[in-house]
């Protein structure tokens, strides 16, 4: 790792542009750990305040992470969907993304995992979201509406998974991500729709019917975000 000297006006944005053409030329991979604060610090010509301040953007960027204890210090994480999910979440509380917009993606991705699902999916898939839908009954029965929600979610993200492309599942873990903020504003709810249309998605799965799959996943997602944004609008109302 060969660090240069930088201009002291623009070190924190320095210091982290490095690191990353670091990362992306394949000079630090995941795993890998940074040099110590101290020499890091002499290496690059900056106080140690300055470093750790760009320390602190890396790791809020998702590129690093601070670990503690004697063997610690700044390690290259791996890719990760965090960072995505962050912003989505930011962009949302900000107002930039609204319930509706959030919605309306939801179905769009949802269709396109679910024609690739059906084509990609594995024994070993189809048996995580049967285990899923399985968790999510209990939890249902149970009455414990924050397992239930979290797992309703899952099974959108396992089924992304299933497509075996790292962009579409990371994209479904990040709407889902924000969306689970917006069914924890939203508080508890009657959801009768679910289970059986999961029963049915499931079999159409198995049979790689990929239309009437995207049919009934289409039908579902709709009817509950209907049912989402009504209750979203009185809340609105209300406040």
């Amino acid at each position: 790792m060969s660090f240069s000297a930088i201009s002291p006006a623009r070190a924190v944005d320095e210091i982290a542009s490095q690191v990353r053409s670091m990362i992306a030329d394949g000079r630090l991979r995941p795993g890998d750990r940074l040099p110590a604060e101290r020499e890091l610090s002499a290496r690059l010509q900056v106080s140690r305040n300055t470093l750790r301040e760009a320390l602190r953007t890396l790791e809020h960027a998702g590129l690093i992470e601070m670990r503690k204890g004697a063997s610690g210090g700044p390690f290259v994480r791996p890719g990760s969907a965090g960072v995505i999910v962050n912003g989505l979440s930011d962009l949302y509380h900000l107002g930039a993304i609204s319930p509706q917009q959030l919605t309306e993606a939801r179905i769009w991705l949802s269709d396109l995992v679910v024609r690739a699902a059906c084509e990609r999916a594995n024994d070993e898939d189809l048996r995580a979201l049967d285990a899923n839908i399985e968790a999510g009954v209990q939890a249902n029965d149970a009455g414990r509406f924050d397992e239930r929600q979290r797992l309703n979610r899952e099974f959108h993200i396992i089924l992304a998974r299933s497509t075996r492309n790292t962009i579409v599942a990371i994209t479904m873990e990040s709407v889902m991500g924000v969306f689970g903020q917006f069914i924890e504003k939203i508080g508890p709810s009657e959801n009768p729709y679910t289970l059986p249309s999961r029963r049915r998605f499931m079999k159409l799965l198995r049979a790689r019917d990929s239309e009437a799959a995207v049919a009934e996943m289409s039908k579902h997602l709709r009817r509950l975000h209907d049912h989402y944004l009504a209750r979203w609008t009185e809340m609105a109302a209300a406040a």
